[in-house]
Formats: structure tokens, C-alpha cells, sequence
């Protein structure tokens, strides 16, 4: 899977939603592989684009309603919302 394939399906559960709401990084990787195995495996970089996506400014990475620093990423749940550079 290519990270623009990644970006490009954030970019889409996002624009769906309302501004203010966020997704789960699981719902991006479900919806680019079926099979649990294969999301789970995609679990990562779909955190890694999230991640560049951030430096961007076209996300914000958050946990109970607060920004991630980048060294807890791949810890905990988190969620992906819109950030300031958010485009469609």
C-alpha cells in the first residue's frame, strides 16, 4: 500500500464527517484491507503518514481531546482530526 493511497483515504473519512469530528486510525486501514491480518499489518504506516500528514498541518493527532507528541504515535489509541492545512 503506498502512503499517497493512505493520505488520500484519510483525506476522504474525514471530508464525510463533520469539521469538528475525528476517526480512528484502524477505520482508514479497514477500508484499504479487508482481511484483519492485513489491516492490522497496515496499522503502522497508516500512523507514519498520520504523522507527516501532522508536519504538514492537514492533521492534528490527538487522545482525549489533546495532541500526541510524535514519540507516542505508535503507543495508545489515538485519533486523526483536521488540521489547520486540511484540504479536500
Amino acid at each position: 500500500m503506498s502512503d499517497d493511497d493512505i493520505a488520500q483515504e484519510i483525506v476522504r473519512q474525514l471530508s464525510r464527517r463533520a469539521a469538528e469530528s475525528s476517526i480512528c486510525p484502524s477505520e482508514v486501514a479497514r477500508a484499504l484491507q479487508s482481511d484483519e491480518a492485513a489491516w492490522r499489518a497496515l496499522m503502522s504506516q497508516v500512523r507514519d503518514v498520520s504523522a507527516a500528514m501532522r508536519a504538514g498541518g492537514r492533521l492534528r493527532i490527538m487522545r482525549g481531546g489533546l495532541d500526541v507528541p510524535d514519540d507516542m504515535l505508535h503507543r495508545g489509541a489515538i485519533r486523526l482530526a483536521r488540521g489547520a492545512d486540511f484540504e479536500t
